[in-house]
């Protein structure tokens, strides 16, 4: 992972709070849901509380593949790793919060709260900077123009 495209990425992550984990279910159909993004520096690793026993958990032991997705109006991230389960109560206790507390009433001592790390092999980009306004000036630009649409910056990047 270059130090450069770890940053853009971290970058363009920092503050999101919810993304879309997809993962496979064991017939082969892919299964997204919103997972609150746990508060640390983006370092090639995401971080989700889960409950012991969900389908995600059954989802990963059957086929570890995971896609992570965040956005907003003018940025779109999409990882593409490995999701595991982390049972460590050191690392539950670390990452824990009042928001966390909302889904986890139990706390983090409980067995049946767990983690989920997904460790990004990849990810893909897509930037707009300046926001719906500058790419509604660019879309009627290009179609006034004839000229291609210019969306911003879209990259990809191993990680």
């Amino acid at each position: 992972m270059t130090d450069d495209a770890a940053r853009r990425v971290a970058e363009l992550i920092s503050g999101h709070r919810i993304a879309m984990m997809t993962t496979r279910a064991p017939d082969g159909t892919l299964i997204s849901r919103p997972m609150a993004l746990q508060e640390t520096e983006f370092d090639g690793d995401l971080w989700f509380f889960a409950e012991r026993g969900a389908r995600k958990l059954a989802h990963l032991a059957a086929d570890p593949q995971v896609n992570v997705t965040v956005g907003s109006g003018s940025t779109w991230v999409s990882l593409t790793g490995t999701g595991i389960m982390v049972d460590n109560p050191e690392r539950k206790r670390e990452l824990w919060s009042s928001v966390v507390e909302a889904w986890f009433p139990q706390g983090p001592e409980d067995d049946s709260v767990v983690l989920i790390k997904v460790v990004a092999e990849s990810a893909e980009y897509w930037d707009s900077p300046g926001g719906r306004l500058a790419s509604l000036v660019s879309y009627v630009k290009a179609k006034t123009t004839g000229q291609r649409y210019d969306g911003g910056e879209n990259e990809r990047v191993d990680l």
